[in-house]
C-alpha cells in the first residue's frame, strides 16, 4: 500500500500535532552495471539502502520537513487551528473570573461561530477604568442588544447616531456614560450583517453578561431593546421572550444579583426611537420612572 502526503498535509497535520509517522516519497535511484572486460567473473554489488543510494547519487538532499510558515500564515487555516484546539470556557470558571480575567477571555473567546467573522470583541464601556478594574461598581447599567458594524469598529457599545441619542438621554436624566453609567451589550461579538443574534449566540454570551453584572453591583438597570431585556429578565419573567414590549414597560422589575435584588427598567432600544421617533415619549416616560426609582432608593 503506498500513502504519499504533499507538503501542505504534512503541515498541517504537524500543526493539530498529529504525529507524521509515513516517510516522504524518496525518488528511485537505477543503477547502472558498468561494463567488464571479457573474462572476468561477474561480482554481485553489495546492497545499498535506498536512502544511501539518494545520498550518494544526487547533490541535492531530500528535504522532508514541512513548509510551516505557508500553513501558519494562511488566517483561514489559523481560524481553523484555533476552533479545533480550543477548549470551550465553562460558566462556573467564568463565574469565578475578575474583571480583567474577563474581559481577556471574552477577547479570545472561540466558543461560537461569530469569532469567525468578527473585527473585535466589544465587552462594555462606561466610567473612566472603571475603578476599576480593582473593584468595579455603577450607579447605571444599561444593557442593549448586539453590536453593530460602528461599535465593532470603535470597540465600544452604542457608537454612531444610537449612541449619540442614548448619550442625550442620559445628559437630560442628569447621566453621563463616562461618569456613573456602565453600558453592555448581550453579545460581545457583530453578527455578520447586523442581523439578529441567535438564541445559541446569546446563551452563549449569558455567563459573560451575568458575571459582568455580578461585578459591576449596578443600583439601577436599563434594558433596552428586545435582546437586552430577554437576557436581563429571563429569570424573572416567565415566557419573556413571547411578551410584546408593551407589557414589559412602565413597570419596575427585578434581577437578582448575587442574592442582591436590582431594580429593572425595560424600554425601546435608540435604534428603534431613531426609526420611529414617535415612541421617543413612551421612552422619556421610562426614563422618568428609572429615575423616581432610583431617588426613593438612595
Amino acid at each position: 500500500m503506498s500513502l504519499d502526503l504533499d507538503d501542505r498535509q504534512r503541515a498541517m497535520l504537524q500543526e493539530m500535532k498529529v504525529p507524521v509517522w509515513w516517510p516522504a516519497k524518496v525518488p528511485v535511484v537505477t543503477q547502472v552495471e558498468p561494463s567488464r572486460p571479457s573474462g572476468v567473473a561477474s561480482v554481485a554489488p553489495s546492497a545499498t539502502p535506498p536512502h544511501a543510494a539518494a545520498t550518494t547519487t544526487s547533490s541535492r538532499p531530500v528535504d522532508t520537513a514541512p513548509p510551516a510558515n505557508r500553513v501558519t500564515q494562511d488566517p483561514a487555516v489559523r481560524r481553523l487551528i484555533a476552533q479545533v484546539t480550543a477548549k470551550p470556557v465553562s460558566a462556573a470558571a467564568i463565574s469565578a473570573m475578575t474583571w480583567p480575567e474577563l474581559q481577556q477571555t471574552v477577547a479570545s473567546c472561540q466558543d461560537c461561530q461569530l469569532c469567525e467573522s468578527r473585527k473585535s470583541t466589544v465587552f462594555g464601556a462606561g466610567q473612566p477604568a472603571l475603578d476599576a478594574m480593582l473593584a468595579p461598581q455603577v450607579d447605571w447599567l444599561v444593557v442593549g442588544d448586539a453590536p453593530d458594524e460602528s461599535e465593532e469598529g470603535t470597540g465600544q457599545p452604542f457608537s454612531g447616531p444610537s449612541g449619540q441619542l442614548l448619550d442625550n438621554m442620559l445628559k437630560a436624566m442628569g447621566l453621563a456614560r463616562h461618569h456613573n453609567v456602565f453600558l453592555l451589550n448581550v453579545v460581545k461579538c457583530r453578527p455578520p450583517g447586523n442581523r439578529n443574534p441567535s438564541a445559541a449566540e446569546i446563551a452563549q454570551c449569558q455567563p459573560y453578561l451575568s458575571r459582568q453584572i455580578e461585578l459591576l453591583q449596578p443600583k439601577m438597570i436599563l434594558a433596552v431593546g428586545r435582546f437586552g431585556i430577554n437576557a436581563v429578565l429571563q429569570a424573572s419573567v416567565p415566557n419573556v421572550q413571547q411578551l410584546p414590549l408593551g407589557k414589559l414597560r412602565g413597570q419596575i422589575h427585578l434581577y437578582d444579583n448575587a442574592g442582591v435584588q436590582v431594580p429593572v427598567v425595560a424600554t425601546y432600544h435608540p435604534t428603534a426611537l431613531l426609526r420611529n421617533s414617535a415612541e421617543k415619549a413612551k421612552a422619556w416616560a421610562d426614563l422618568c420612572l428609572a429615575l423616581a426609582t432610583m431617588a426613593k432608593a438612595v
